[in-house]
């Protein structure tokens, strides 16, 4: 029987040109076939396709925790003696939401992504493909286990795309530059959390950073502190305009 489903997956695949395109890019990105194809398909179908067809949020939630867990390992291990806090600042750093769209982006997962485009635009769902990639890791374990999915990760994710060097080397704390920025031109910083939205499987938060009473900035996240930390970028680039004017 199995030998039997198997041959049928075969022909299946050499006769759908989408399916070839998927799993060539599953070989091409983790180096092994996809047993159960079902799963990356599941892993690529946004939220936003109309009902009866299974979302990519279940397998994001799982993508979600195996990532951290396969950073935290990968980093106790690469850095055994920093310290805790250097160790939790660096993980939030790769696994946080701009690093995954990025990550998404470079891998060209976007452009395998099936999203309703009369609900949203390719810019309107900012970490829309970063979640995908999730629920890809997700499918990766689910498939082929937690060692091989880590082997993906850490050989093919990290090693190519990322330079800790440059992570480590690179201040990230947006919140605390401009608040330097603002308390350097005597103007006062507000942080609000404007909406608290609940997903699935997660919160999501949108905060907005005023300077003086002015609205500078505004950011989503999973955490109020991310969302601030967004927000917080987002006024920094409206600064670097205002003194390069």
């Amino acid at each position: 029987m199995g030998r039997f489903l198997n041959l049928f997956q075969h022909i299946f695949i050499k006769q759908n040109p989408a399916t070839q395109q998927l799993v060539s890019f599953i070989r091409a990105v983790t180096g092994m076939v996809p047993i159960n194809l079902a799963l990356y398909k599941v892993a690529l179908q946004h939220s936003s396709i109309e009902e009866g067809h299974t979302s990519n949020e279940r397998l994001e939630f799982l993508g979600d925790a195996v990532l951290s867990a396969i950073v935290a390992d990968y980093l106790f291990k690469k850095y055994p003696l920093k310290e805790e806090g250097f160790l939790t600042d660096i993980r939030s750093r790769l696994v946080n939401r701009d690093t995954l769209n990025g990550l998404a982006r470079k891998m060209h997962l976007d452009k395998l992504l099936h999203y309703d485009t009369n609900l949203i635009k390719p810019s309107g769902h900012k970490f829309m493909y970063g979640n995908a990639l999730e629920a890809f890791i997700g499918a990766v374990y689910l498939d082929h286990g937690y060692e091989r999915c880590k082997k993906f990760v850490i050989d093919y994710l990290i090693v190519n795309y990322i330079s800790l060097k440059d992570l480590i080397e690179h201040d990230t704390n947006f919140k605390s530059k401009i608040i330097q920025w603002a308390h350097k031109y005597h103007l006062q910083v507000v942080f609000k959390i404007l909406e608290e939205k609940q997903c699935e499987h997660y919160k999501e938060f949108t905060a907005q950073v005023l300077i003086g009473e002015k609205v500078m900035g505004e950011g989503t996240g999973r955490t109020k502190k991310c969302a601030e930390q967004m927000a917080a970028q987002q006024a920094l680039k409206h600064t670097e305009q205002i003194e390069t004017n």
